[in-house]
């Protein structure tokens, strides 16, 4: 009927079905964009690496060490409660050792070392075994695409080679040295990390020697 007007209603139904289009269209488009991201993500090389935090920091440790005979061993000793806490993932696989050294040890540091770690082997997927600390467990855990979590047995630190990483580390950087700051044990704990970062061959002996026992 002319000047008649249209139903509210008839109008109301119209927009929802260009929505309801729109929304298939997007939603198939998101679908075809996951499924292609999956192909291209399963395609990668896998590579398994092992994964554990250590604290290292101005409280010294004495160890035997060697001395003339004629010499009355002496060793110094510190307790100053400062620390840091080197974060390290290594692979017996390809020898490859990544690590990071931040000042708390948490779910936040977590987050920051998982996402560096997927990004810089961003050309692989990462199986990544750990144990079930508090925050390798957290829901707020942010844990990238190529990242595949493995969590050890509880009370197991003899199946991560990354124990004996920090074991060593500790014996011939740390032990029977003092000191003077905080910055001067996180150098001498960079050095040592850089040290295994280059030598590959290290690493997989390391484990290998590990994870015979």
């Amino acid at each position: 009927m002319a000047g008649k007007r249209k139903c509210p209603g008839l109008i109301i139904q119209n927009e929802v079905s260009k929505n309801k289009l729109t929304l298939k269209k997007t939603t198939r488009k998101a679908e075809s964009s996951a499924v292609t991201f999956l192909a291209i993500l399963h395609s990668l090389p896998v590579v398994v690496f092992f994964e554990d935090e250590a604290r290292f920091g101005r409280i010294s440790r004495e160890m035997a060490c060697w001395v003339k005979a004629s010499m009355v061993p002496s060793v110094p000793r510190q307790m100053i409660r400062e620390c840091i806490y080197a974060y390290s993932a290594l692979s017996p696989q390809t020898g490859d050792c990544y690590s990071m050294i931040s000042p708390c040890c948490n779910t936040e540091a977590m987050n920051e070392f998982l996402q560096q770690l997927s990004s810089h082997y961003n050309n692989y997927r990462i199986v990544l075994i750990l144990d079930k600390a508090g925050w390798h467990i957290s829901h707020t855990l942010k844990i990238a695409d190529n990242i595949k979590l493995l969590h050890l047995n509880p009370y197991s630190p003899e199946q991560n080679p990354v124990e004996l990483l920090c074991r060593k580390i500790r014996r011939k950087y740390f032990h029977n040295v003092i000191f003077q700051s905080l910055d001067e044990a996180e150098n001498k704990l960079q050095l040592a990390l850089l040290n295994y970062h280059q030598q590959k061959e290290a690493v997989q002996k390391l484990a290998k020697e590990f994870l015979s026992i």
